[in-house]
């Protein structure tokens, strides 16, 4: 095995005087830090660490691998940490607990003998030494993350797999020997009683022997503009020896300050144990706040609150795992809260109490989850009485933080409901600070809302004919057909989910919305300097090469990108149009770059801007107020009269009586509408401010519209496309044919002008299907899961892109990518592989590729032939003939083709031409990606 080269030396640092916080509590306990270099049967390291960052383990010389990053010194087993510390003066006569934040299943001998061994993985590992002389010890630490350490059901989970976290070995966090007296403090628990204006606390203290003792109690509120400090308490009680448990109400005054998203305040307490000689004492900080649920929504403090959420699997390629440290999760969480997040769950896992820390700080709602994303049955004992004790210890450890508001059991679980409604009912039992739910997303959603659950994770609430009980507007194809309602429905925006809530007598929360993919910007490839390295992206970006495609790579990131950002406010939306409804859980603000490479955030892995989306910009259809406007669809044409209803999703903190003003201009600037609705929406509904009605008439061009809603600091843009209601364009000189036959060559020979719309059943195999959405999570993974479970595969593609300034759309206003003006032209599409062209010719309207494929698509593409000049469309025009964009789109055709304009300079030979309509293409063999999830069971 290779030896380590010691990245860091550090030598024992002991600290023998008090422990000074950095709000100038004093604490009693001494401690011996443990941070430094040890030893380990790998080698030489520094902890905390890991093997990973120590580089234990040999190179990983594996470089092909696509369907995650690559972890560079990978190791799984035993390994023995071991150390000599000295113990001092002081420490004589009291008791000693090894502290380690967060490990894997871990064994501890103090000079040779075993004390203990623990194998959960949230709760900190805190080992009880056995007296020790003052003098040297040796302390051995086992570290374990083979696979069996754990069940063979939680290594699916985001605790365990190296899709994101990584299975690391090594100790992370507070790593110490800490000295308490014989009787001290064992724990502090605060239950906010909003309503009585007081904290009940429950101190329970570790006796040596019975006598009496007092407990001083004092507090502040410690991150607020508004001081605020506690009256000190004092409470003289007599303890037993062993447990004991105390019960103390604190007045909290006449006016506690609150916690929440809005105001985050946070109170420090300080419990102090006089006992006969013994001096102990703990701090902690708590919340004022009461989360609850009133109907179909969550109640904060008596405001409802829709839940803007995130999906976090613990996405850190630096290190392989989430900091300990709260300057770091701050900033992350500061990231989100710009672009309106106010929520988090986490995905099978429960982050370190750093991360707990700068939520309380920042404002942020976690839902935290137990390790599993698979079964629970009753007769598995051993996963049982393992995620049963995960519970109860998160509860016990991170219980006090006001952010922790949610617990489910896992993720997309198929579990025995009496199962875990024991379960909830007992973590209820022991602590009501939080909501809990049976898991997220629990048999897709097929099995609907069940009894003994406080809210409802899900993408569909039951089973129902079409998308009745979706709650989400994405799926992959092999769960919904033809991936869902984005795609597959006409674009409005005067839809919601109330027919599927109303199915669900308490919140629902939709699970995993969006996952729009986005083509990978490889300039991040350099940002890899930590123990992962993106060889996935570096493959694709030489798969973009063999197509002869890298010049594109920005364009592609750039046009998927901004495309992704108009789905990503459309499914939004539909939420936020839907009285009643508990919020949503988006997939994701950043890059999964596991399990397939699952490129759908609109922020990298690190959390860093794409450049696609300004912050400000997604906050205006992300916020606690969103203006909307309701319209039956996106295309017009300037004959109909234009009638738009405008709402407010309200959910601040009050009442909303403010006037919204509205403006509709034209991007030519030339045509403008304006004028002033007045709104008044109660706190937590959904409410109509007033109707936009106005003639098109004057519109004789085809133009886009931009909708400006504005009320107070709030806004919201909205996009909408009219055109002329002319007859359509006769083709005139130009031929119209569906084949590639001998008519079509000898037409082409003699200089005729071809407009060819192939017939779709001819060629399926040189080209892949129409749609209009970007890819649902990643084409490799639900490829596969389609193939097995019989269903359609999806097409795989990202966006159109153009150039919008081409004589080609001069009478179709686009921009260089997707908008909904593209729905029907891109849904009744089959894009033609052009792989087989010129390395450097592009198609007029192209196709962006999933990574995956990395094929050249052409949608709309030209060439010369023979002495004529050929146009392809892809698109079936007779399909689209009735609606106002497919009139108009084949309108913009043929107009381009009569003019001097079309005149196509890629010279393509009769023999060339037919080979790409007819010749076998070369399809890469796509390796599938396993999922936990069964997508056998049920069906729309």
């Amino acid at each position: 095995m290779m030896k380590n080269r010691i990245l860091l030396t550090a030598a024992l640092c002991m600290s023998m005087m008090a422990q000074i916080t950095a709000q100038g509590y004093t604490s009693l306990r001494e401690q011996i830090q443990l941070a430094g270099e040890w030893e380990s049967s790998l080698g030489t390291c520094c902890l905390p660490g890991t093997t990973d960052e120590n580089r234990l383990s040999e190179r990983n010389r594996d470089t092909l691998v696509t369907y995650q990053l690559t972890r560079l010194y990978p190791y799984s087993g035993k390994v023995i940490y071991t150390r000599e510390i000295n113990i001092p003066e002081s420490f004589r006569g009291k008791k000693l607990f090894l502290m380690m934040e967060r490990t894997k299943p871990s064994t501890v001998w103090v000079d040779g003998d075993s004390i203990g061994s623990y194998g959960h993985l949230y709760a900190p590992h805190r080992y009880e030494l056995p007296a020790l002389a003052v003098g040297k010890h040796q302390l051995k630490i086992r570290i374990d993350n083979s696979p069996t350490s754990v069940p063979k059901e939680i290594q699916g989970s985001h605790a365990w797999t190296d899709a994101t976290q990584t299975n690391w070995n090594g100790i992370l966090g507070e790593f110490y020997i800490e000295a308490v007296p014989v009787s001290y403090i064992q724990s502090v628990q605060v239950y906010p009683e909003v309503d009585k204006k007081q904290a009940l606390v429950i101190v329970e203290v570790d006796a040596d022997k019975d006598g009496k003792a007092i407990l001083d109690v004092d507090g502040y509120a410690w991150n607020t503009s508004e001081t605020h400090t506690l009256s000190p308490q004092q409470l003289a009680v007599r303890l037993k020896k062993g447990r004991n448990r105390i019960e103390l109400p604190v007045n909290m005054g006449d006016k506690p300050l609150l916690w929440s998203e809005f105001h985050p305040a946070l109170y420090k307490l300080n419990i102090t144990l006089r006992a006969g000689k013994n001096r102990d004492s703990r701090m902690v900080d708590f919340g004022m706040r009461k989360f609850e649920v009133e109907g179909t929504q969550f109640v904060i403090n008596g405001y409802k609150t829709f839940l803007r959420g995130k999906h976090d699997a613990c996405v850190f390629p630096l290190t392989g795992y989430g900091p300990m440290d709260v300057a770091s999760w701050q900033r992350v969480f500061r990231v989100a809260k710009q672009y309106g997040i106010n929520h988090y769950r986490c995905h099978s896992f429960t982050p370190p109490r750093a991360a707990l820390e700068a939520a309380d700080i920042e404002g942020i709602y976690y839902q935290i989850e137990l390790p599993l994303w698979g079964y629970i049955k009753r007769e598995n004992t051993v996963l049982n009485d393992f995620l049963k004790r995960e519970g109860d210890m998160l509860l016990e450890h991170f219980g006090n933080h006001p952010s922790f508001m949610m617990l489910g059991l896992g993720n997309e679980l198929d579990a025995e409901i009496d199962v875990v409604r024991e379960w909830l009912d007992d973590f209820r039992n022991q602590d009501n600070r939080h909501l809990y739910c049976f898991g997220s997303n629990n048999n897709l959603g097929w099995k609907g809302p069940q009894d003994g659950e406080d809210f409802f994770v899900t993408c569909r609430v039951g089973g129902g004919d079409g998308y009745t009980t979706h709650v989400r507007t994405s799926f992959a194809y092999v769960d919904a057909e033809k991936g869902g309602i984005l795609n597959n429905t006409r674009p409005a925006t005067d839809k919601d989910y109330s027919g599927a809530i109303a199915h669900c007598p308490r919140p629902v929360v939709g699970h995993e919305n969006c996952q729009f993919q986005i083509y990978p910007d490889y300039s991040q490839i350099e940002k890899y300097t930590g123990v992962l390295h993106p060889y996935n992206l570096e493959i694709f970006r030489d798969r973009l090469k063999e197509n002869h495609l890298s010049s594109q790579a920005k364009t592609f990131h750039q046009a998927t990108g901004h495309f992704s950002i108009e789905c990503y406010k459309a499914d939004m939306e539909y939420a936020f149009r839907t009285p009643g409804f508990g919020g949503f859980q988006l997939l994701d603000l950043q890059d999964y770059p596991g399990q397939g490479s699952a490129l759908v955030g609109i922020l990298d892995a690190f959390m860093d801007s794409k450049g696609i989306v300004a912050p400000e910009t997604f906050y205006d259809f992300c916020a606690p107020l969103v203006p909307l406007a309701l319209m039956k669809d996106h295309c017009w044409l300037n004959t109909q009269p234009l009638h738009i209803d405008v709402a407010l999703s309200n959910y601040v903190e009050g009442d909303w009586n403010e006037p919204v003003r509205w403006s509709l201009v034209s991007d030519n600037g030339v045509w403008k509408r304006d004028g002033v609705l007045m709104a008044s929406i109660p706190q937590g509904k959904v409410g109509k401010a007033g109707s936009i009605d106005l003639s098109l008439s004057g519109l004789k061009e085809a133009q886009r519209l931009t909708l400006t809603l504005t009320t107070g600091k709030y806004r919201n843009y909205y996009h909408l496309w009219v055109y002329p209601d002319e007859t359509a364009e006769s083709g005139g000189s130009v031929h119209v044919a569906s084949f590639l036959n001998d008519d079509l060559r000898k037409r082409l020979e003699s200089g005729a002008s071809v407009l060819l719309i192939p017939d779709h059943d001819s060629i399926v195999a040189q080209s892949v299907g129409g749609m209009f959405t970007p890819d649902y999570w990643n084409y490799s993974m639900f490829k596969t899961i389609s193939e097995n479970a019989g269903k359609e595969v999806s097409p795989g593609t990202l966006s159109i892109l153009t150039d919008p300034g081409h004589p080609l759309l001069k009478y179709f206003p686009t921009e260089c990518h997707s908008d909904w003006q593209w729905w029907s032209i891109t849904r009744n599409s089959r894009p033609m592989i052009l792989n087989a062209t010129r390395g450097e010719y592009r198609p007029l309207i192209q196709v962006v590729d999933n990574i995956e494929r990395n094929h050249k698509l052409g949608l709309v593409f030209e060439f010369a032939v023979g002495k004529g000049n050929l146009l392809v469309c892809m698109t079936d025009l007779q399909a689209i003939a009735g609606t106002p964009e497919g009139n108009r789109f084949r309108t913009s055709l043929l107009r381009y083709m009569k003019s001097d304009a079309f005149h196509p300079t890629e010279q393509l030979a009769w023999k060339e031409l037919d080979a790409l309509f007819h010749a076998d293409i070369n399809q890469r063999q796509i390796i599938g990606v396993k999922n936990e999830s069964d997508y056998t069971v049920g069906g729309d």
